[in-house]
């Protein structure tokens, strides 16, 4: 067991400052010895049909004795939480009050929520935490959940532009009079059971735990120190559901769902940059999926927290200089090998677990999938949800900048029904200059 010492802090007063003392721990423990296993911890039985026999997944620091997950609630913003404890502004033993906090629209549980494989990235029984676990809640154990639903509505552009053009029309259930759409949102924080993760990738659990130890740079020596523990909370992003009709219709096969499965593009999703397809691909889905449940269907729009095919947007950013400044221009031809000359690899991402969430909504059959990739479409199928057709995006809104990535993505084996262009046609397909 290894002990950092760490001093009480004070802010003098003498400095202007006010007079507040932080109390922290004298020590850091390293849970590596086998008195860290505390008997107050409730095991977790994944996949389990009962969720009391599940049991919650406890990832709060206020009471140490009773976690049995690695890492903490919140994702990404963990270390921001930290930052404000280490300021003095937020208390490190807060317990939420969940009071009114209920979801808005029940659904499930469904049997995929009882299959240890079918689900792996997420907890099923996360949302209604009072519900399945109030006997926990009342001895005063420290739960939260990590699964949010609540009602909105949705006020996009695109969206009222579709509207006046006569494609889309103001029912009042589902598009309202202002032009807006009312949606059911789904919030859900990151929980990985590791054997389950680990099976889906075909490695053993052990190399997982180090890889991911190692790749984080110690970061949670839990991974590596407590095989005991078999669920983490990563820092990685969130991830949000948005369900135009009946959230319930998702699990109804004979009902048309209309589905778009949205990795994350800030530069485009938000601020409309032009040098590729994502945002208008993404409108374009919002309205499909809206035109399907106001014919008595349901639509589904799944947004992932997958910035720049998981590299990262600085990375994103490098990738666009280079292409724009090699030799011959931005051509379709080279779209792909610039971006693993920067990061060693066209795309970090993992779809493998991306069916997790249709998975909690119970999606047995996708009527129109709004997506040009196989790895989404390989990943949904051999989960063993149906996809009846493939949609892809309408030629009229793909920005002309944008016809680089669109053009390299279809001679890469994307499903078009369109032309896929080779030699020549492939090399012509040219982006803007970088100044320009």
């Amino acid at each position: 067991m290894i002990f950092i010492n760490q001093s009480e802090t004070k802010m003098n007063k003498d400095k202007g400052t006010n007079m507040t003392e932080h109390k922290k721990a004298s020590h850091v423990v390293l849970t590596s010895h086998s008195n860290q296993i505390f008997k107050e911890s409730i095991p977790i039985n994944w996949g389990e049909k009962d969720p009391k026999k599940r049991g919650p997944v406890i990832a709060t620091i206020s009471e140490k004795e009773n976690r049995n997950a690695i890492g903490s609630h919140s994702g990404s913003y963990t270390v921001y939480r930290a930052l404000s404890i280490a300021s003095g502004a937020f208390p490190q033993d807060h317990k939420p009050d969940l009071h009114n906090t209920e979801v808005t629209n029940k659904f499930g549980p469904y049997d995929s929520w009882y299959e240890p494989d079918r689900i792996v990235s997420m907890d099923p029984w996360g949302a209604n935490i009072k519900e399945y676990f109030g006997e926990y809640l009342e001895k005063g154990y420290n739960i939260h959940p990590t699964v949010a639903v609540t009602q909105a509505r949705l006020s996009i552009p695109e969206i009222k532009e579709a509207i006046d053009k006569g494609r889309l029309q103001v029912d009042g259930k589902i598009v309202t009079q202002a032009k807006d759409i009312k949606v059911t949102k789904v919030a859900i924080e990151p929980v990985w059971f590791l054997p389950g993760m680990a099976k889906r990738l075909n490695i053993e659990e052990g190399e997982l735990r180090k890889i991911l130890f190692q790749e984080t740079g110690g970061m949670f020596p839990e991974l590596v120190t407590r095989p005991d523990l078999k669920v983490l909370l990563p820092p990685i992003g969130s991830t949000t559901a948005y369900i135009f009709g009946n959230i319930e219709d998702l699990a109804n096969p004979e009902v048309e769902l209309t589905c778009r499965v949205h990795d994350e593009c800030n530069g485009s999703d938000v601020f409309g940059s032009d040098i590729c397809t994502c945002r208008p691909y993404l409108t374009h889905g919002i309205e499909e999926a809206t035109k399907t449940a106001q014919k008595g269907g349901v639509g589904l729009i799944v947004y992932y927290r997958k910035e720049g095919r998981s590299l990262g947007e600085v990375t994103k950013f490098l990738v666009y200089n280079a292409r724009k400044r090699q030799e011959g221009g931005d051509s379709a031809a080279t779209y792909f090998h610039r971006t693993e000359c920067v990061a060693g690899v066209q795309d970090a991402r993992f779809q493998e677990f991306m069916p997790d969430v249709l998975n909690y909504l119970g999606v047995k059959r996708i009527h129109n999938l709004l997506s040009m990739s196989d790895m989404k479409y390989n990943a949904i199928t051999s989960n063993g949800i149906e996809v009846v057709n493939r949609v892809s995006i309408p030629e009229d809104l793909i920005p002309q900048d944008a016809m680089v990535e669109m053009e390299a993505k279809k001679a890469a084996g994307y499903f078009t029904e369109g032309e896929v262009k080779t030699g020549d046609k492939l090399t012509n397909v040219k982006g803007r200059e970088i100044e320009e």
